[in-house]
C-alpha cells in the first residue's frame, strides 16, 4: 500500500495533471482492439540507495497485459507490489527495463509526457478515497471533466452517481457519508474519464468485510461495462480471486 502522504501527492499530482492538459485541445489515442497489448513491462527494475548500499524493490519484472483484462498483484508487505504499480502508472520512474503504455514508451518520456499519458488513458482509485472534503459527492466526481472544460459534466457525474447507487447522496460532503459511499463516489470519478486502465491500490483495505464484497461487485460491473483494464494491488483473497488474472511478488521478483 502507498503510504498516506504518497497517497495524498499523487492524488494531488492526478489533478494538477488534468488541470495541465485540456483534454478537448489534446490528441486522443485510437480504441485497442481487446486483444491487444495495453502494457507491457520487460526486465523492468527499481533500486533507491541507502547506507548499507543500492536496496531493490524490483527485479527483471517482465508482464504483458491487454486491454480488458483483470490483474491482481499480491504478495507480503514490502514485496514491491504498489512499486509497480507506480511504475506502471507513470508515477514513478525505473532503474531498469522499459515499460509500454498503448504502444509508446512510457520510459522514454520526461513528466510532461507522462503526464498527458495519463490523463488520456488512466484513472485512479485509493484505499483512502481521497475526496476532497470542501466538495460534494457530485462536485467530487465532476472535478476531473470540469479541469478538462467537459460541457457535459454535470450530466455524466449525475449518471454515474446514479450508477453506483447514490442517488440520494449528490449534494453530501464526504463527511456526510459512510466508508463505503465515500468508495463509491472514488469509483464514480475514477471511471467518469472513461479511463482505458483503472489502477487500484487496496480499494476495499478501509473497509468492512460486507461493505468491500459490495465494493468488488461494483467494481467488476464498471470494469465489465467500461471494458477497463483493471490493475490492482490487493492483499484480500476474494478480490484477487474475481481477476481473470494474479501475480505474486516475492523480494521484488515475480515468482
Amino acid at each position: 500500500m502507498l503510504s498516506p502522504k504518497t497517497t495524498i501527492d499523487l492524488a494531488v499530482r492526478v489533478v494538477e495533471n488534468i488541470a495541465k492538459y485540456n483534454v478537448n485541445k489534446i490528441f486522443i489515442m485510437p480504441i485497442i482492439e481487446t486483444d491487444q497489448v495495453i502494457i507491457e513491462t520487460r526486465n523492468l527494475g527499481k533500486s533507491v540507495p541507502t547506507a548499507n548500499g543500492l536496496l531493490h524493490i524490483l527485479s527483471s519484472v517482465d508482464l504483458t497485459i491487454h486491454r480488458g483484462d483483470s490483474l491482481a498483484i499480491v504478495g507480503a508487505s514490502g514485496s514491491g507490489k504498489s512499486t509497480l504499480l507506480s511504475l506502471m502508472a507513470g508515477l514513478d520512474t525505473p532503474s531498469v527495463g522499459s515499460i509500454q503504455i498503448n504502444g509508446k514508451e512510457l520510459t522514454a518520456m520526461n513528466e510532461d509526457g507522462r503526464a498527458l499519458l495519463r490523463n488520456q488513458l488512466i484513472g485512479f482509485v485509493f484505499q483512502s478515497f481521497q475526496l476532497l472534503p470542501g466538495l460534494t459527492a457530485m462536485e467530487n466526481v465532476m472535478l476531473p471533466l470540469e479541469l478538462a472544460n467537459d460541457k457535459q459534466a454535470e450530466h455524466k457525474a449525475e449518471r454515474l452517481l446514479n450508477r453506483v447507487g447514490l442517488a440520494e447522496r449528490l449534494q453530501h460532503t464526504p463527511r456526510q457519508l459512510s466508508g463505503g459511499e465515500q468508495q463509491r463516489v472514488a469509483l464514480a470519478r475514477a471511471f467518469v474519464t472513461e479511463p482505458a486502465i483503472l489502477f487500484a491500490d487496496e480499494p476495499t483495505g478501509n473497509l468492512d468485510s460486507r461493505t468491500g464484497a459490495q465494493i468488488i461487485e461494483l467494481l467488476f460491473q464498471l470494469n465489465a461495462e467500461k471494458q477497463t483494464t483493471l490493475i490492482l494491488v490487493t492483499h484480500d483473497n476474494e478480490l484477487a480471486g474475481r481477476c481473470q488474472r494474479t501475480i505474486k511478488l516475492d523480494a521484488g521478483k515475480l515468482i
